[in-house]
């Protein structure tokens, strides 16, 4: 079954922070899991390159807009490289094939008589690319905010409008039909309650900057960004050719996004899908903010977090474990500094790549450096018997988006192992029993292959490291694999440390 996973495309108006790299990364982990499942995955992110905001930050910047674009945007597609993602295609809406599927969409929209041409007056914020009814702003020393925090400003200019109005009950319904459709429930309540207060018509073009995908019949007007940025995920399947190879992965699986774009997400695009005749797409995945040591992330404070010196800092498979296991995936987190030394010094480095390393090290020294192989006994069944069913309920886990409760029901089993080692000493069973230390050493093989398996997603240089010293083939890493042991005799290369510990206060 072929899989369909998305980030939002990034705004091209400045450099990569840490919630662009957050998004992708629980993109790239639920892909990875889905291959290591055997299924065909197409993962996409992007970036978005359109709008007044765009266009001011060039002029800004002393740029044309199509070269401030270029250069901004191969730092996302950077980005994707620092963060070892696996994505399929990286999507630019400045592409041609681009402007092509909007045009299209708008193109069917209007003959299908949800595009008319009207007058708008209403407040927008230009950081947000967004209009704002009056209830929704509060007001501080003469000026007006959105509930982002990005001023207003009051404009009026002719518009196309798209007629919002007339699909609430739809969507309403569509919510009901779809429960999962939107998560965490908490902000799929936000959105009922938001459609249920009543969807006034959308305008969907401006006419005061250039910038962006020129209305198909009226280059007076270019699109409104939302409807050109949201197209990006079906142009990048070949829209409007809906008989091209890549439109078999539509619907969408899951988008995800930031809390801050769920409305666009939630509301706009199932109702410009649904007016177009699309099937909208199967799950939008809105999570939270990152803090950072406490206080509000924000360029005025200097306290943007740069995932790339993260990366060099504390290495790139601790951060992105760090990230999904410190904060419930769809909440609000912290970032501390402390917080990532104490999961790569405790849970990393103390806990699996000690138990890796201390496994490895008796194999070498005691077994001749070849895999053992020996009977289960009683004492073997609790680290023995959960192997069988991990797979399945990290995979459960992840299929909610719940990634932090993945580790932890890999690391719960992995600290059982430590409890097993430490109980069975095999280091003593060498001179009272070596025929045990074998069936020992040979059970933690098994225990550390199944954690290393289904911790590639999230760690995936260092995981094929140790799959590499378990001595596990390149084409048995898959999940089907585990179902297979590797034969006893295997030959194992001696251990290396997995994990650099970091100093406390370094």
């Amino acid at each position: 079954m072929p899989i369909y996973l998305t980030t939002p495309i990034y705004y091209v108006n400045d450099k990569p922070h840490i919630g662009h790299a957050y998004t992708s990364l629980a993109t790239d982990v639920l892909a990875r899991w889905h291959r290591l499942a055997g299924r065909e995955v197409f993962f996409l992110t992007g970036t978005d390159e359109h709008g007044q905001k765009v266009e001011k930050a060039a002029l800004d910047a002393g740029e044309a807009p199509q070269a401030f674009t270029d250069r901004v945007s191969q730092a996302f597609r950077d980005l994707t490289q620092t963060m070892g993602f696996s994505n399929d295609a990286f999507i630019r809406t400045t592409e041609k094939r681009h402007y092509a599927a909007c045009q299209a969409l708008w193109t069917r929209l209007a003959d299908r008589g949800q595009i008319y041409l009207g007058g708008y007056e209403g407040w927008y914020a230009v950081r947000d690319e967004a209009f704002y009814g009056p209830d929704e702003l509060t007001e501080r020393d003469g000026v007006k905010y959105a509930p982002s925090g990005a001023p207003v400003e009051w404009v009026t200019e002719p518009s196309y409008f798209f007629k919002l109005s007339e699909w609430a009950d739809r969507l309403l319904e569509f919510y009901e039909a779809n429960p999962d459709f939107i998560a965490p429930a908490s902000r799929r309540n936000e959105v009922i309650s938001f459609v249920k207060s009543g969807l006034s018509d959308l305008s969907i073009s401006r006419t005061s900057f250039k910038w962006g995908v020129p209305v198909p019949g009226d280059d007076a007007h270019v699109m409104y960004v939302w409807l050109d940025a949201l197209t990006n995920y079906i142009t990048a399947l070949g829209y409007p050719d809906e008989g091209a190879d890549l439109w078999r992965f539509w619907p969408a699986d899951v988008h995800f996004v930031g809390k801050d774009i769920l409305r666009f997400h939630a509301i706009y695009w199932p109702a410009f899908l649904m007016a177009a005749g699309i099937a909208p797409p199967t799950r939008i995945f809105a999570h939270g903010w990152w803090t950072n040591e406490g206080q509000k992330i924000s360029k005025s404070l200097g306290n943007v977090i740069d995932p790339v010196a993260l990366v060099e800092e504390f290495g790139l498979d601790p951060v992105r474990y760090f990230l999904l296991r410190e904060v419930p995936f769809g909440q609000d987190g912290d970032f501390s500094r402390a917080a990532l030394t104490n999961r790569l010094n405790g849970e990393l480095a103390d806990v699996l790549g000690n138990l890796a390393n201390r496994t490895l090290s008796l194999i070498q020294r005691n077994c001749e450096g070849k895999l053992p192989a020996g009977p289960a006994a009683e004492a073997d069944a609790a680290l023995l018997e959960p192997l069988a069913s991990l797979p399945a309920a990290v995979g459960q886990l992840l299929e909610k988006q719940e990634y932090h409760l993945a580790l932890e029901e890999v690391f719960r089993a992995v600290r059982g192992a430590n409890g097993y080692i430490t109980v069975q000493a095999p280091w003593s069973l060498k001179k009272t029993d070596p025929e045990r230390m074998v069936a020992v050493l040979g059970h933690l093989h098994t225990a550390l292959r199944a954690y290393a398996t289904v911790l590639q997603p999230f760690m995936p240089a260092t995981m094929a490291k140790l799959l590499d010293q378990l001595g596990v083939p390149e084409d048995s890493r898959g999940l089907a694999s585990l179902a297979t042991p590797l034969p006893p005799g295997t030959s194992l290369p001696p251990p290396a440390p997995l994990f650099r510990k970091i100093e406390a206060g370094a």
